[in-house]
């Protein structure tokens, strides 16, 4: 589950992480690059409930199967398609391709979810999300300068090809290996099955229509995917736009530049695996309503701070370090969300988080147009003043959620 969610990263920041090649070589502005993000972006968004109500029909295994397939297709559709179409016909088979790989990775995130329910302790939750989180940062981590690598020995189309191999090979293991549920699994142990307790056996119903309603109306889910599409606002500032305002505005190009572009998301990777084991804690000392809120009511205005700081700093390291703790300090509260998520809704996890995913992910078809408009005019400040908006705000909300109250769906 680590690798998928790597790897779906990987695959989706690999074109835009490409994006100082691709626009000379296929004449793209900056905002037709940006269209191409929101192309997936809407598509991986209006994918997000209805993925996690496929995989809670059907099961992780048979749902991360088609998963890797769809997004091997997607993937590989990029630098075919450039080397195959031109001018308008291009573009439009560039965007269908985008939004393809959007819906592929739709159910990545809820079913996962789906799957912590039931293979981890309750106290356990936050900790299991965060790391799955910190996969996804690892994936946004390498790929600035795997592209760049990759790209030096076979072109950037060459690069995109190659990135299809690992997701190929991860679906076969996963095809081969992976379970819907621990008792389904031959390497679990009955000591282990009695340490998870009753998520271990007990049987999750079908979704029905009536209680896929009551858990997309419950007010705690709304609030939380709320909040969440505060702060993937400016998760995907930094997700997608970090890297191109490191080499237009502070001049990284080469190795050096994939190297700098690989530090933010390495503080990422570690805000979202400390996040989850330090929301686990609190909750069980102060309790799960407070455990749970005080850590984005912390961190995510110093986000906000940390972005109004990379613009003022003369260094372009500093800028750097900056963007790094801004995303540490956003990634930390992932567990949060999710654990929160997956307690106020326990049974129908797979549908409440993917109505907390389709919040979070309408932040990026509302960013991905709106910064790629500021940006192409080179205005970052206005960008990044945006990104410290949409953080607090993001906090505020965490004083009105309350994720000890179960939804009421039987």
């Amino acid at each position: 589950m680590f690798a998928f969610a790597m790897l779906s990263y990987i695959q989706r920041t690999s074109v835009q992480d490409a994006a100082e090649k691709i626009m000379p070589a296929l004449h793209l502005s900056q905002f037709q690059i940006g269209l191409l993000a929101a192309a997936f972006t809407v598509a991986y968004t209006l994918a997000q409930l209805p993925g996690g109500i496929f995989g809670q029909r059907f099961g992780a295994r048979y749902t991360y199967v088609l998963v890797g397939i769809v997004g091997l297709v997607a993937t590989l559709a990029f630098p075919i398609a450039s080397m195959t179409f031109g001018a308008t016909t291009l573009f439009v088979v560039l965007l269908a391709g985008q939004a393809l790989l959007g819906i592929s990775q739709g159910p990545v995130f809820p079913v996962f979810a789906a799957v912590v329910e039931s293979w981890f302790p309750v106290n356990r939750w936050a900790i299991a999300n965060g790391l799955q989180t910190a996969g996804m940062n690892l994936g946004g981590a390498v790929t600035p300068l795997l592209v760049e690598v990759l790209s030096k020995s076979f072109g950037w189309q060459g690069a995109l090809l190659w990135i299809a191999l690992p997701v190929g090979l991860v679906t076969i293991a996963w095809g081969w290996y992976g379970r819907n549920t621990p008792r389904e699994h031959p390497d679990v142990t009955p000591s282990e099955l009695a340490e998870l307790g009753s998520s271990a056996t007990e049987t999750t119903p079908p979704p029905t229509l009536r209680r896929l309603l009551k858990v997309m109306g419950d007010r705690n889910v709304l609030l939380l995917a709320l909040s969440y599409l505060c702060m993937n606002y400016t998760f995907y500032l930094l997700t997608f736009w970090s890297f191109l305002y490191l080499t237009q505005v502070r001049h990284f190009g080469g190795v050096e530049g994939g190297l700098a572009g690989a530090i933010p998301w390495i503080g990422a990777g570690l805000g979202a695996a400390c996040g989850g084991w330090l929301s686990d804690r609190l909750a069980e000392r102060i309790g799960v309503r407070w455990g749970f809120r005080l850590v984005p009511v912390v961190t995510l205005p110093i986000a906000g701070a940390l972005l109004l700081v990379t613009m003022s700093v003369s260094t372009p390291y500093a800028a750097v370090f900056a963007l790094a703790v801004a995303f540490f300090m956003v990634e930390i509260t992932e567990g949060a969300y999710w654990a929160a998520t997956m307690r106020v809704a326990r049974a129908d996890t797979a549908a409440a988080t993917g109505v907390l995913n389709t919040g979070g992910n309408t932040a990026g078809i509302i960013t991905q147009p709106f910064v790629g408009y500021l940006t192409n005019s080179g205005a970052w400040g206005g960008a990044f003043i945006t990104g410290t908006v949409f953080a607090v705000a993001a906090a505020a909300l965490w004083l009105i959620i309350d994720p000890d109250r179960r939804a009421e769906i039987d």
